[in-house]
């Protein structure tokens, strides 16, 4: 009876959460009903007897990926009124595309039928000794590993694919020149100072990094001297 009450309480503000995210006009406040919706659905696993799920769901969703949404949402300069102009355009598009998923919905619910075994099966315990850690893991690392190891090579994609979209190429921005760090000698960057015994070392004799070598002046132009424009060649410095 307890399980029950609890069952329908979690569920009913599950429900409500989920449609606070969508139709909340504060990004904050979305993502705060979203994490009241990771917390809710965390319940419902421990009714169900997933523990593990729970925990994953409470360590990894909220602790994580929603905290993460929080701070981004809460330090980017988000124009609100900008949004609302993209979503009243695109309204239609995605009205349409709600109503087709509506559809489908429908046409799967009135066509679901249950299993005559489903009903006993739901009930059906563990292997002996297992707990429910240890069997979702048999299960997960054994017959399904190759869909695992798939759905992790398609986040890694995403991943990859989400690093390049918002990088940015700064020009300004100091790069490493392997070749160069491999070809230079010990003389393009060590200096040899002889100091005799008891000097001391004075600021001028540690130069750090060293300096470059000075250009080779231009020659003058004969030319210029000879018709007295007054230009002169430039100085080395």
């Amino acid at each position: 009876m307890i399980a029950t009450i609890a069952f329908y309480v979690f569920s009913i503000i599950l429900l409500a959460s989920a449609v606070m995210v969508v139709t909340a006009r504060n990004p904050v406040h979305s993502v705060l009903f979203l994490i009241l919706a990771f917390f809710n659905a965390a319940a419902l696993f421990l009714l169900a007897g997933a523990e593990f799920l729970a925990m994953i769901l409470v360590i990894v969703y909220v602790g994580a990926v929603a905290v993460l949404f929080l701070f981004v949402v809460m330090m980017l300069d988000v124009n609100f009124a900008q949004l609302r102009e993209g979503f009243q355009r695109y309204a239609p598009i995605g009205a349409v595309v709600g109503l087709i998923l509506l559809v489908e919905l429908a046409l799967v619910l009135g066509g679901w039928k249950i299993a005559p075994q489903a009903v006993s099966g739901r009930g059906a315990p563990m292997q002996g000794g297992l707990t429910n850690t240890d069997a979702l893991g048999r299960l997960l690392y054994t017959h399904y590993i190759f869909l695992f190891q798939t759905a992790g090579l398609v986040l890694l994609v995403a991943m990859i694919g989400a690093i390049v979209l918002t990088l940015r190429d700064k020009r300004p921005s100091r790069r490493q020149n392997i070749a160069r760090q491999t070809a230079r000698t010990m003389a393009d960057t060590l200096v040899m100072v002889d100091i005799a015994i008891g000097a001391g070392v004075q600021a001028g004799d540690i130069l750090r990094p060293k300096p470059a070598a000075a250009p080779p002046a231009e020659p003058a132009d004969a030319g210029d001297g000879a018709h007295g424009h007054g230009h002169h060649a430039p100085e080395a410095r």
